[in-house]
């Protein structure tokens, strides 16, 4: 049997482009390939936008009450059909299904978010600022805008974005990651469903060729970016030098500080589950755990009890935790391991081997547990990306801080403490976008932003809430003066909006 070509998607339909080059798209949990997705062309790429540009000008000029009403119906689909999104992206992606509904449930927040933008949205108003002069502002879409996502989240992290650049009057191209794009085209066939007109989203897959033409095209007014720090660097530097406004989300390295005084059972469930969910391949998972002495030692069998309940396979089959991507990715993750026994730390559970329940070709790697890594480690400095937990030890709240205000990364860390002077000074003191308090992965709600500090974002705008609006918008001022009053016709009707 032929394997199926997943088609690019512009002006509201299947768009097969000019570029014959094409990437595999694998099933993680059989290690087999699917499909194959097509890798756009500069033309491609062209293309797209050009059909964005030409979108632009009718759908700016929508009144709010119609995008509103696209974006709620949007939402209701999502509601609706949200396990079959899911299980696309178990599918390509591997995450377990709760994780995967779990995925489109925050996706949803920012949805309806959106949904309720025009008040946000609002300009402000001065009457005589002057004798008889008016002054006042408002704020306006940007145009053609360009979004490139990760393999991690394919549903959520493009909703961080294009509802909210939609809903104010832009248009969009999105690159989805090639590892599992079909979570993209699903939605974009659901904003069509929902009443958005042809052209306003459209989607282009590809690999750096598309993600360059997207950073140099001139008619491409801002890119957002998730992914690593590195890619978030070149993103943010290339876009900037094209004239581009560009938020670029990069990795992390997230710390859980764990006080004498905490709840070690609270602690051990919040490590597990916040190391090991979506395979540990998510930029908001927790990574090291510093326990200040002395409590890693009690700290440590509770971790491990509850490691080895977790069920690995595959996703469909009520797991807990699923494959890795690729199996490059799950080579590259295991390599740590060698790493951290020749730098002298203790491997405290092996996830390699492990008994899963699924297809032995699968990429598999089990929950893994490394105590006294040194912080000049590979295994302490770099973004694994994948279920490695790692534990250092320190001898004080002072030297834990240190440890997480000297990371090059500022994404997000959580104390976990029963004081709430020692949590006061720490949310104050940390050097980091995003803290938790007893909550290991402090991902702020809809109506909030979503960003790091340090390397861990280039650009000095988050992702959705209040930034979402700056970002997508740009600020207009006007000084009025009339010198004659004018009058309307009579219409004794009810004001309706169109």
């Amino acid at each position: 049997m032929a394997t199926t070509v997943l088609d690019h998607w512009v002006s509201g339909a299947a768009f097969t482009g000019a570029s014959t080059r094409t990437a595999p798209v694998y099933d993680p949990a059989r290690g087999v390939v699917q499909r194959e997705v097509r890798l756009a062309s500069v033309a491609d790429v062209d293309a797209a936008v050009q059909v964005a540009a030409a979108a632009f000008p009718a759908w700016s000029e929508a009144s709010w009450n119609k995008r509103q009403g696209v974006l709620f119906a949007f939402r209701e689909i999502l509601n609706a059909r949200k396990e079959e999104l899911a299980a696309i992206l178990t599918s390509e992606h591997g995450k377990v299904t709760p994780d995967a509904l779990g995925e489109i449930a925050r996706g949803i927040e920012v949805v309806e978010f959106a949904c309720g933008i025009p008040h946000l949205a609002k300009g402000e108003y001065t009457e005589n600022a002057s004798t008889g002069v008016d002054v006042y502002s408002v704020r306006q879409a940007l145009g053609v805008v360009g979004i490139i996502s990760p393999f991690n989240f394919p549903a959520m992290v493009p909703m961080w974005f294009f509802p909210i650049a939609i809903a104010l009057g832009n248009t969009v191209v999105l690159k989805p990651s090639e590892k599992d794009p079909s979570a993209a085209i699903w939605m974009a066939q659901a904003m069509k469903e929902a009443g958005l007109p042809d052209g306003v989203f459209n989607v282009v897959h590809g690999d750096k060729e598309a993600v360059d033409a997207l950073l140099t095209h001139p008619d491409v007014a801002s890119i957002s970016f998730v992914g690593s720090t590195p890619i978030a660097k070149y993103v943010y530097e290339t876009g900037t030098a094209a004239g581009k406004r560009v938020q670029a989300l990069g990795g992390a390295k997230n710390h859980m500080l764990v006080l004498p005084d905490a709840d070690l059972d609270l602690v051990a469930d919040s490590a597990v589950n916040a190391g090991f969910g979506s395979a540990g391949e998510r930029c908001m998972a927790i990574s090291v755990v510093v326990a200040v002495d002395p409590i890693a030692d009690d700290l440590i069998p509770k971790i491990v009890s509850r490691m080895a309940g977790l069920k690995v396979g595959d996703g469909t089959r009520g797991c807990d935790m699923g494959p890795l991507i690729t199996k490059e990715h799950r080579d590259k993750v295991a390599g740590y391991l060698d790493v951290a026994a020749t730098d002298g730390a203790t491997i405290v559970v092996d996830g390699r081997g492990i008994e899963i329940d699924g297809e032995a070709d699968g990429f598999w790697l089990g929950p893994t547990l490394i105590d006294k890594v040194p912080t000049t480690s590979d295994v302490y400095t770099h973004e694994i990306f994948g279920p490695v937990l790692s534990v250092v030890r320190v001898e004080s709240y002072e030297e834990g801080l240190a440890l997480i205000n000297g990371s090059p990364y500022g994404n997000g860390t959580a104390i976990f403490t029963n004081d709430g002077g020692a949590a006061r000074r720490f949310q104050r003191e940390a050097t980091v976008g995003m803290i938790g308090i007893n909550v290991p992965i402090p991902v702020p709600v809809g109506y909030y932003s979503f960003g790091g500090w340090k390397d861990s974002l280039f650009g000095d705008t988050k992702a959705y809430g209040p930034d979402a609006i700056h970002f997508f918008t740009r600020q207009k001022a006007i000084t009025s003066r009339w010198l004659d009053p004018s009058h309307g016709g009579i219409n004794l009707g009810f004001p309706q909006n169109a």
